[in-house]
């Protein structure tokens, strides 16, 4: 008998490409969208599942929406991957941003414990939770000083998550996510903007790309690689927490050199401005994913080197 899945979040990356990873392993996948907009799909239509996909309307603040939904939909797994996740977005939207962050998160648990104790849940944890760590790399249970609304949010989240598998006996599983890149990432995320305005320079649309503090360096991965772990940590016989990362970091600075090399632009066009820098920033982020590697069997070997050839490809195809 096929399992049924509920993802929160479905109109982003991680939601289209894990759905089109749980299609593929025969599930019913059943997306979850916000009932006062129009959900955007072009995420799902780009990878040809708009039609496999089953879409229900929820607002993941609504407490006993959530628990209708769950008793009738009777899911086996919950992914949520449902977030207010720009970082630089939180600074200028804080309350928002913690708000929805955590509250979503409490209510689906709850909903869970509630209907039924059985269902799996992952939970979509962010390296933003560590903040400038003591010692790199960043393991599990390296100490949590979030740096920025986002981070607290978050590490705020992954705490009701363990609570809810510790106390309430839940199978709840929280795959710490360092930064990972697809062509289906929304255009205010770094190398997405920087892919989309190389190319507007490239066919002369664009003079040059802006840009903040481009020496910072962070661990940066495949979305479509990373979405496996995701369906891994709610296959083990007991729940538990992984980072998922490529264990390497690389400056956004070597990002941008990589992709104006590739498209025969002058360094002359990079500007870098310092209003455009954040308040706060990690200069330097990447993880151990030996976790993840030993534990799920989940194996990543790119370098975002290699990922980045892939990204650009893709834009330039379309």
């Amino acid at each position: 008998m096929s399992k049924t899945a509920l993802i929160t979040g479905i109109t982003g990356q991680d939601g289209a490409y894990l759905s089109q990873f749980l299609l593929g392993k025969g599930y019913r996948v059943i997306g979850l969208v916000r009932s006062y907009l129009n959900p955007r799909l072009e995420g799902l239509a780009y990878l040809g599942i708009d039609k496999d996909v089953e879409l229900e309307y929820c607002d993941l603040q609504d407490h006993s929406q959530i628990i209708n939904l769950v008793a009738r939909l009777k899911p086996d797994e919950i992914y949520n991957l449902a977030a207010q996740s720009s970082v630089s977005t939180s600074f200028a939207q804080p309350i928002s941003t913690i708000h929805f962050n955590i509250i979503s998160v409490l209510y689906l648990l709850e909903a869970i414990k509630l209907v039924n104790p059985k269902i799996r849940f992952y939970q979509a944890s962010s390296s933003e939770m560590y903040g400038k760590p003591a010692s790199l790399p960043i393991l599990e249970n390296s100490v949590l000083h979030p740096l920025s609304p986002y981070g607290i949010s978050k590490a705020s989240a992954h705490w009701i998550a363990i609570n809810y598998r510790e106390v309430h006996n839940l199978f709840t599983s929280c795959g710490i996510l360092f930064n990972h890149e697809s062509f289906l990432r929304s255009e205010n995320f770094f190398v997405k903007k920087v892919l989309r305005q190389s190319i507007e320079i490239k066919k002369g649309l664009r003079d040059c790309l802006e840009v903040g503090n481009i020496d910072i360096r962070r661990d940066f991965g495949y979305a479509k690689e990373y979405v496996k772990a995701m369906w891994l940590m709610l296959q083990q016989d007991t729940p538990d927490d992984y980072i998922i990362c490529s264990g390497k970091s690389i400056s956004l600075r070597e990002i941008i050199e990589h992709i104006f090399s590739r498209l025969g632009i002058p360094l002359e066009k990079l500007v870098v401005k310092k209003e455009l820098f954040r308040p706060t920033e990690i200069m330097d982020n990447y993880g151990d994913n030996s976790r993840a590697r030993t534990r799920l069997n989940w194996e990543y070997s790119l370098s975002f080197f290699d990922v980045l050839d892939i990204l650009l490809d893709e834009e330039l195809r379309n």
